[in-house]
């Protein structure tokens, strides 16, 4: 295993796209907060602190878990950049020079984040809808750590973090979900504050701050403090499972009510992307995700509904640059985009 095999392997295995309800819900995230009892937070920590940090951590997972570790300091712009896109680092730790580090499995569906706002971050990722499960993992790797290493541990508050709204728990769960029939619909604007209201967030691709980028939002809890894991876990699937059954209901008119239109433009988008020499990240997003629309409605038959996971990847910035071997200008991104595109999906449909 190595840095380049996590740079230029295409997809994690989470990006299948062949769990539970993944004609909804493309991926389930599962992170869980924690802070060494012995060591300053990062926000005020020192060099030699972070470093025994990544140290212990290294030690404690390397008798169990098959995990590589990537400092963030041995890395270039680029390659940080590309495992951002991946999902693998937050764009946080991907800001860190010399005290972040993180240890990732060889199927990329566990990576440990290393002094980023906590000391751990232990994250878990699958495909589909599966909270429990993925709960169960991330649990199991955090009983076998905290085997080797205290945490910081009130027995009022839980878990103690940097930022208090990680207190209690230190879980945060996330749903990756593709809904373009509500977005369609017009519906997403008056859901959002409904969510909100819920204690819940709604973000885009990329977590805070990040756009809906494809209609795809991340829907994740906001509080871990006074709610049990099972809660959290539960409050979150409830809310995805109404956001579904809604998704198909807005599928379900736009059939009905507007088929042609629909259709048309389904057909107009893979034509976009079949035929377009430059193409930009949001027009691109855009048309994939009508793609996608339309394999899900059996419109496009032809090509796997993985394809939204994979190119949604392969696509991005730090992608292109990467196998392009360098730094690209936007125009150069747009023109190798769309040929990325095109290749692929000649390979889906030859296939």
């Amino acid at each position: 295993m190595s840095l380049e095999r996590f740079i230029n392997q295409q997809t994690s295995s989470w990006m299948s796209g062949g769990g539970p309800y993944s004609d909804v819900v493309l991926s389930t995230r599962v992170r869980l907060a924690r802070n060494f009892s012995d060591v300053c937070f990062p926000t005020v920590f020192q060099f030699d602190d972070a470093k025994q940090i990544v140290e212990q951590i290294n030690t404690a997972t390397s008798k169990k878990l098959s995990l590589e570790l990537l400092k963030m300091e041995d890395l270039s712009p680029l390659q940080k950049r590309v495992l951002v896109e991946k999902h693998l680092i937050s764009p946080l730790l991907a800001e860190s020079s010399l005290y972040g580090a993180a240890l990732i499995s060889e199927q990329e569906d566990i990576s440990i984040m290393v002094n980023e706002e906590d000391h751990l971050r232990i994250q878990c990722l699958s495909s589909g809808l599966q909270l429990q499960e993925t709960l169960n993992e991330a649990n199991r790797i955090d009983d076998m750590i905290e085997e080797s290493v205290q945490y910081a541990f009130d027995e009022k508050r839980g878990y103690l973090t940097a930022c208090p709204t990680n207190v209690g728990t230190g879980l945060r769960a996330s749903v990756m979900i593709h809904l373009p029939g509500l977005v369609l619909t017009r519906q997403m604007n008056r859901i959002i504050p409904a969510i909100s209201q819920l204690g819940l967030v709604v973000r885009g691709i990329y977590g805070e701050g990040s756009e809906a980028l494809g209609n795809i939002f991340q829907i994740s809890n906001q509080l871990t403090l006074g709610k049990s894991e099972a809660d959290i876990i539960n409050d979150l699937g409830s809310v995805v499972h109404e956001l579904m059954m809604r998704e198909q209901s807005a599928r379900d008119a736009l059939v009905k009510t507007s088929h042609i239109q629909l259709e048309d433009r389904i057909f107009r988008s893979f034509g976009v992307l079949s035929n377009c020499r430059m193409v930009e990240t949001n027009e691109a997003f855009q048309c994939l995700s009508d793609v996608r629309l339309g394999i899900d409605l059996g419109y496009i038959q032809h090509i796997s509904k993985s394809i939204l996971n994979e190119l949604m990847i392969l696509m991005q910035p730090g992608f292109l640059q990467q196998y392009a071997g360098g730094p690209l200008r936007a125009e150069e991104r747009d023109v190798r985009r769309a040929a990325l595109i095109r290749e692929r999906l000649t390979m889906k449909e030859t296939n």
